[in-house]
Formats: structure tokens, C-alpha cells, sequence
């Protein structure tokens, strides 16, 4: 499996090797011992989540309070997304920037971000399937969204399907409802850099 540092500290892509024949192809789409030497501490998997997205569809931005925060290793076994994790650390050096990563059912990749990050993504396919491992499970108090159309965070959202077509955005009422990163940061939403660097220290001893 090949890894490589994303953008935003604390964020990897992950791709495995694939070994195909006429019968079809096998890879190993997860490591813990390889993703605990990435990250520096073991990833503990508490919940598994699976959404299924039309074309156009956009999740997220979605994270959660530190700690305990919730890493997450995101695949996508059918069809295609582009996944975005943006850094909404208050207090990074990279505060309000994002990385993307194209995760499809041809080069299988995944992608690892860590407790204090933010995630969404664009389906770019009907009945793209994605799978979430997580690090903790869900807690509607503790979790949070940015809208991904928010004009600070200036996400370059792609306007075409895998197949070509035009993209038509649809989110879900409270993704839309959900405030932008500067109204966000303002009203102490958001992480402080601090914080999840100390809990992620706290994780590796």
C-alpha cells in the first residue's frame, strides 16, 4: 500500500495494490499496523458507517468536537467522489485551507484525517457508495457542519460527472442550514489547533 501525506497535517491518501486477474482483482484495503505507523498511535474502530449518493450529491462539511473528535478512513467501494478534508483548526498554520483526493472503484484508494479535521464530499456518480471506518461513534451533540458551499472556504466543487454530464449540487437541509467557517470559528465552534494537538499527543503514549 502506498501512502502520501496530503496538504493539511494529519490527512493521508492511502492506495492499495491490486492484483487482478480474468476471475477479477483482491487488495487490501486496510492496515492497522501500517496505519498505526502512519498516524503514530492505533487506530481504534468504533462504528462503521455506509452512505449510498445520486450524482451531485455533497456531504459534509462535517467534524467533531475534541476530544475525542472522530478520525475516520474513508473509502469508496462503487462509483466515484471527490473527497475534500479542509482544516478548520483554529490556530494551524494552514487554518481554512483543503486538500482533495478523487476515491473511485478503479484505483480504490482511501483517505485517513484525523480527530479536529473537517470532511465532505461530491459524489461524481449515481449510487457512489462510501464507507466510513470510525474512530469514535456517533454523537449528535458533539458533531458539527460547515456548509461546503461556503464562498471563505472557496471550494473548487467539480461541475461534471464521471460519465460527463453537468452536476447539479443537492444537500441535505441541515448541511445547508449550517453556518459558514468564519460565522463558525466566531461563535467557538471550531477545534483549536492547541487542543486536538495535545489529544493527538495524548493518543501516541
Amino acid at each position: 500500500m502506498r501512502v502520501r501525506p496530503l496538504a493539511i497535517d494529519g490527512a493521508w491518501e492511502l492506495t492499495p495494490v491490486q492484483h487482478g486477474d480474468s476471475r477479477g482483482l483482491f487488495a487490501e484495503a486496510f492496515k492497522a499496523d501500517l496505519l498505526a505507523e502512519v498516524i503514530g498511535h492505533r487506530f481504534d474502530l468504533a462504528q462503521v458507517n455506509l452512505s449510498v449518493s445520486a450524482a451531485g450529491v455533497l456531504r459534509g462539511i462535517h467534524f467533531a468536537d475534541v476530544p475525542p473528535g472522530q478520525a475516520k478512513y474513508v473509502t469508496c467501494p462503487s462509483g466515484a467522489i471527490l473527497d475534500v478534508i479542509v482544516d478548520i483548526r483554529v490556530g494551524s498554520p494552514t487554518f481554512g485551507a483543503y486538500d482533495t483526493v478523487l476515491l473511485d472503484d478503479v484505483d480504490r484508494r482511501a483517505v485517513y484525517l484525523s480527530e479536529g479535521l473537517g470532511h465532505g464530499f461530491c459524489s461524481l456518480a449515481d449510487n457512489s457508495t462510501v464507507t466510513y471506518l470510525c474512530s469514535t461513534g456517533y454523537n449528535p451533540g458533539a458533531e458539527h457542519g460547515i456548509n461546503p458551499l461556503d464562498a471563505d472556504l472557496g471550494i473548487a466543487w467539480p461541475t461534471t460527472a464521471r460519465d460527463g454530464s453537468p452536476l447539479v449540487y443537492e444537500l441535505s437541509e441541515k448541511d445547508t442550514a449550517a453556518p459558514g467557517l468564519s460565522a463558525a470559528r466566531d461563535s467557538g465552534l471550531l477545534p483549536e489547533y492547541a487542543d486536538v494537538t495535545a489529544y493527538l499527543r495524548s493518543l501516541a503514549d
